[in-house]
């Protein structure tokens, strides 16, 4: 992993997903020894479940478009 120009790095996928970071998490970067560590810091007012975070991230973005009852069981459905 390289941190670029701009001192930003990518965290990979598998660490992201293992411990629950999506966009908008607060990371705490810290030394210790000659290591770099970072911790998650939870929400002030409380940590968040992956659940809840995941809510929030999608929280109003669904399209302003409004379906007609027989328009959403002909798209469960299948039909065409």
């Amino acid at each position: 992993m390289r941190v670029t120009s701009k001192g930003q790095v990518t965290i990979p996928i598998e660490i992201r997903e293992a411990l629950g970071i999506l966009p908008e998490t607060e990371l705490k970067f810290s030394v210790r020894g000659e290591e770099g560590v970072f911790n998650i810091v939870p929400p002030r007012n409380g940590r968040l479940s992956r659940g809840e975070r995941l809510v929030a991230l999608l929280a109003n973005s669904a399209t302003d478009r409004q379906f007609t009852t027989d328009e959403i069981l002909s798209m469960t459905r299948g039909d065409d």
